[in-house]
């Protein structure tokens, strides 16, 4: 790329609202409006989130130009999520991104978001180390769960996924029941620290052994805790920290089994993980324990990479630009995108 090469990148899935600017594959800026609307009703309101959206848009855009301190007209294309993800969502973010491309005349480019989430690696943020191909990519997020085998930046194979629920789903849905408010997930994180995680046993899905399926776990959860509070009703309030940690370590465990057997599927002993649910302090502190134990390499973004943000399109709207696979006018979001 040349000195003057900057891509804006818009990402716009689900409920955050996000923009980056990148230049020689490092983030100058990368904005994030988060929706709060959506707490009141325990997930995200799919109606809801689009006209957010549209409202955040603009100025979410102008701070992450302003914060690059470039004008728009030194931009040289525009990356943008295609998908996969809501429908409503992705609209707003795909229509901006060929109006603004249209308008400079400058390349759009698209970005598949799970994609995006794996190679947030190669971002380069001067202290952490890109893996090696080929890895193993494990990608843990609100609506996706899957291991990845990723033997250059734009060949993928999915070796296993979810049947049913994603992780992050199972960590929201399990804090619902729990009485704890949205998103729950990096509350049971938090009162785990304090609790003892052999307390409660919950039994792991069985399935395939790079395969996962959480909506049994989430049916476990649901009624332990309704049996054990009708014999106390206090039984939440006395023994979360127990109950939260128990939960995590079940899931955190199952995580970990299914890359073990990946790892040995493969033979590839290098481990990179992304999504929301990389954010967790549980799978985080078992993959460094991990690379101890059993020699492996693996990579953990920081956090203001794990959940949806900008800077993971723009490094794949560069990866993209400097290979000129730049998009048509005509292209459209879509919801169910695939690698």
């Amino acid at each position: 790329m040349q000195e003057n090469n900057y891509i804006l990148a818009i990402e716009s899935s689900c409920d955050d609202t996000a923009a980056a600017v990148i230049h020689n594959s490092k983030i100058c800026s990368n904005v994030v409006a988060t929706q709060k609307i959506h707490e009141a009703y325990g997930g995200v309101v799919p109606e809801l989130a689009s006209r957010a959206h549209q409202q955040n848009i603009v100025p979410v855009i102008h701070q992450a130009l302003q914060e690059a301190n470039i004008d728009k007209k030194q931009l040289a294309a525009i990356a943008f999520t295609r998908g996969p993800g809501l429908m409503g969502s992705l609209l707003v973010g795909t229509s901006f991104a060929k109006s603004l491309a249209l308008g400079l005349n400058i390349p759009l480019i698209e970005v598949n978001h799970m994609q995006a989430h794996i190679l947030a690696h190669f971002i380069d943020d001067g202290t952490s180390e890109k893996p090696n191909f080929p890895f193993l990519a494990l990608t843990i997020s609100g609506g996706h769960t899957q291991i990845v085998k990723v033997t250059s930046h734009f060949n993928m194979e999915i070796i296993g996924e979810t049947l049913d629920d994603a992780v992050g789903e199972a960590f929201d849905k399990s804090a619902k029941i729990l009485g704890l408010p949205y998103p729950g997930g990096p509350l049971i994180d938090k009162y785990a620290q304090n609790g003892d995680p052999k307390r409660f046993p919950f039994t792991k899905p069985k399935v395939g052994p790079m395969d996962f399926s959480f909506s049994g776990l989430k049916t476990a959860v649901l009624y332990f805790i309704q049996r054990e509070v009708k014999a106390n009703p206090d039984f939440i309030a006395q023994n979360l920290d127990d109950i939260c940690a128990s939960l995590q370590y079940t899931i955190v465990s199952y995580l970990m089994d299914k890359i073990k057997n990946a790892v040995k599927h493969t033979g590839i002993k290098e481990i990179a993980i992304g999504g929301g649910v990389s954010a967790n302090s549980g799978i985080r502190k078992a993959l460094q324990e991990a690379e101890n134990k059993f020699g492996w390499k693996t990579h953990i973004p920081k956090l203001e990479y794990c959940t949806d943000n900008a800077a993971m399109i723009a490094i794949v709207g560069e990866l993209k630009y400097k290979q000129k696979q730049f998009s048509t006018f005509d292209v459209s979001a879509n919801a169910r995108m695939k690698f």
